[in-house]
């Protein structure tokens, strides 16, 4: 990635938020990744907390070892993990059809791996992590607390 879109995708979340432009692009990216058209996306809609409306937004969807996770690449301050902690884990996962899920939490200690093979899944969620997609697991397991991680439950 080169340094001019690592400093845009900055730019487009600068304070930990998404930007005009970075709302309607996730909103143009929620719209494609509901088709289901790839296994690697799909849009996750969860109940606002304070608002109680369906909130969606485009996630990407990284596997590893026969399970599905979802991680907050802007780290713990992300609305959309603050409104599935309200939920209690329940949210809708659209990937060309609507499915109820519950998304379970995973303690840190168990992130690492995940985070990792995220970042080769999220080429747009890179810009956002200290450390690069290459680099040993000992460095992930040092910045796991700050970026939550769910797994898919059905």
């Amino acid at each position: 990635m080169t340094k001019a879109v690592k400093a845009f995708k900055g730019w487009q979340y600068r304070g930990g938020r998404p930007q005009a432009w970075a709302r309607v692009e996730n909103r143009l990216w929620a719209i494609v990744f509901a088709t289901g058209f790839w296994n690697r996306v799909a849009t996750l809609e969860v109940r606002g907390r304070k608002s109680g409306h369906p909130i969606t937004f485009p996630i990407a969807i990284a596997h590893y070892r026969g399970e599905r996770y979802l991680v907050a690449m802007l780290g713990e301050r992300t609305n959309w993990v603050r409104n599935v902690r309200a939920a209690h884990g329940q949210a809708v996962l659209r990937q060309g059809r609507r499915k109820d899920v519950r998304l379970e939490e995973v303690r840190p200690a168990g992130r690492a791996a995940i985070l990792r093979r995220y970042l080769d899944i999220a080429p747009g969620a890179r810009p956002h992590f200290p450390i690069d997609r290459h680099a040993p697991l000992e460095q992930f397991d040092r910045i796991a607390a700050d970026y939550p991680v769910f797994r898919v439950a059905a």
